[in-house]
């Protein structure tokens, strides 16, 4: 199984548990913050303390290449030993799961994932969500090209466990606990230390079982499995779901004023000029990530549709339009203090208006190409 998450006292609690909860189990962690010596330094641990130590060369130059070429032979060294019931991997604070996950789930069925967390200190959740700047300059880059940030890599983290692993935190609010239930609602939630932990809880959801496809499907942005509308605590969630496409130069003019409006905010959207493109929206710490995400559904040739995945065709038949398919606007909001009306009075003047709409695609096709130095044309 995998634990992760930047809440690096957090991580270390919830593995700590999981050697007690479940017998037999062994922690493997790779340091990456021993990189600039040229390794990276492995750990294996029960219960009881140290078992061995060992460093793995660069890759590269490159700290979290060195983790995936070590993490295998090191899982299967333990597996060949046969006493081992639970390995544990530790991932270091930036390194995000799922392509661990992959990388394990790769070898068959000698190592299979049985389960993925990320360990949350509620406290830290908003602050850690609001972090724009870079992981080079926290020290916590994986590799010498990692521009990640701290807010997407922990929004990241965060959104791909099924279980999330709570810490006590006795500054933790109940604004605190509302955001953390409207970013993951689907997620089931642990409690570690404190008052109602439980061990035996603990080790059912470490041995609960992954499902590597299922999980990627619900990060992709053409069937993410998106939060719902909620209010509570202050916290707020606002789901904008349209069938008309942006005017794409008044969107880009828009977004930076959309990218600050929530502390969290995803999903896919179409642009006039673009008819064929689906676009993925990813926004936290004040960044924004616009990416293409391939085409829509109704962009592709009824052949090739046997080939897109189930889950896929599932959400695509949801949005389904007479005349557009399945393009749409899907964006939502998540943050503290939202202001709803503004965030969709801003979206709505976005969209073509009615003239603009009557006029076609062809028509569309002609408006300025605002988006093209953010999608790299």
């Amino acid at each position: 199984m995998i634990v992760c998450g930047l809440h690096s006292e957090a991580r270390r609690a919830t593995v700590r548990r999981l050697l007690t909860a479940v017998p037999g189990s062994v922690a493997l962690h790779h340091d990456l913050s021993t990189a600039a010596r040229g390794t990276v330094v492995r750990t294996v641990r029960d219960a009881t303390g140290t078992l061995s130590t060992g460093e793995a060369p660069l890759v590269n130059d490159c700290a979290c290449c060195a983790l995936r070429e070590d993490l295998v032979p090191e899982l299967e060294r333990l597996a060949d030993g046969g006493l081992t019931r639970l390995a544990v991997v530790e991932l270091w604070d930036s390194v995000e799961p799922r392509a661990m996950a992959e990388v394990v789930a790769a070898h068959g069925e000698r190592l299979v994932v049985s389960s993925v967390l990320t360990a949350v200190d509620p406290a830290l959740l908003l602050p850690y969500l609001g972090n724009g700047d870079d992981l080079a300059d926290a020290g916590l880059a994986a590799a010498a090209s990692d521009q990640r940030t701290v807010a997407d890599t922990w929004a990241r983290q965060l959104e791909y466990a099924p279980v999330l692993a709570l810490a006590e935190s006795p500054l933790a609010d109940d604004e605190d606990r509302a955001l953390l239930a409207q970013l993951h609602p689907t997620a089931r939630r642990v409690r570690i230390d404190g008052e109602g932990a439980s061990l035996g809880e603990l080790a059912a959801a470490a041995l609960a079982g992954f499902d590597i496809e299922a999980a990627a499907a619900r990060q992709h942005p053409a069937c993410a499995l998106l939060p719902q509308d909620a209010d509570e605590c202050g916290v707020g969630t606002y789901v904008w779901h349209r069938a008309r496409p942006f005017h794409p130069e008044r969107l880009y003019q828009a977004l930076e004023e959309l990218t600050c409006a929530a502390a969290r905010s995803r999903g896919r959207f179409w642009l006039a000029d673009r008819p064929d493109t689906l676009l993925a929206w990813d926004a936290a710490g004040g960044a924004l990530c616009v990416e293409s995400a391939g085409p829509w559904l109704a962009a592709l040739p009824d052949a090739a549709w046997e080939s897109v995945p189930p889950s896929r065709r599932a959400a695509a038949s949801l949005d389904w339009h007479p005349a557009h398919g399945d393009r749409c606007q899907h964006l939502v909001f998540t943050s503290p203090g939202l202001d709803r009306e503004g965030i969709e009075r801003l979206l709505e003047s976005c969209l073509l208006t009615d003239t603009e709409y009557a006029a076609g695609h062809a028509a569309w096709k002609r408006l300025p190409p605002a988006f093209d130095s953010l999608l790299e044309v």
